[in-house]
């Protein structure tokens, strides 16, 4: 039976999932997999130079929005929260639902997995992918931009966490991925 989101029973269950996707799969992670989620999560949340960059009264989540791609194993899109708030505390980043990535005060940046890559291999600076539709933006501009040192600093620590990158990946991988992602998705209600 599938968790609901937002309960305390999802948010134990998605933290113990990562946890032993981390101790158990293979390294180096696939860039948006669980397991890399969580080693991101714990990247940024430890992030020094991130916590210096935040804007002290920031309490708006990020929500990258990655649209789907059956070449790179994503059947449906993906939303993967930021939790952020004061002074750079990272609470989480999760998977979310798409009915939650909409919440009032979330920030959704949306773009192909292809433009992510280019953003993760630092080819796209995120915010000029968004100023040249690049990438979409639902959420206000101005806003982001006043947080445009802290949104540079959160895409360094993509590349530094590494990873394997879907272009990458053999047809075997992404069958692997594509089918990570659809037990994530049906055991935590992701849809």
């Amino acid at each position: 039976m599938p968790y609901t989101y937002g309960t305390p029973e999802w948010e134990e269950a998605f933290k113990k999932v990562t946890q032993e996707r981390i101790a158990n799969s293979p390294r180096p992670f696939v860039l948006f997999s669980p397991e890399w989620v969580g080693e991101w999560e714990k990247k940024l949340q430890n992030d020094e130079k991130y916590k210096a960059l935040a804007l002290p009264n920031w309490e708006n989540p990020i929500v990258i929005h990655l649209l789907k791609n059956p070449a790179f194993g994503v059947d449906q899109d993906i939303y993967v929260k930021m939790d952020l708030w004061h002074d750079g505390e990272c609470k989480s980043i999760r998977y979310i639902p798409s009915t939650a990535a909409g919440d009032p005060g979330n920030f959704i940046i949306g773009g192909t997995i292809e433009r992510w890559l280019a953003v993760s291999r630092k080819q796209l600076d995120v915010v000029k992918g968004m100023m040249q539709g690049k990438l979409k933006l639902k959420g206000d501009l101005p806003t982001i931009v006043k947080a445009v040192k802290a949104a540079v600093r959160i895409v360094e620590t993509v590349g530094e966490v590494g990873g394997v990158y879907q272009d990458e990946l053999t047809p075997e991988q992404i069958e692997s991925f594509r089918k990570v992602v659809q037990d994530l998705v049906k055991e935590f209600n992701i849809t």
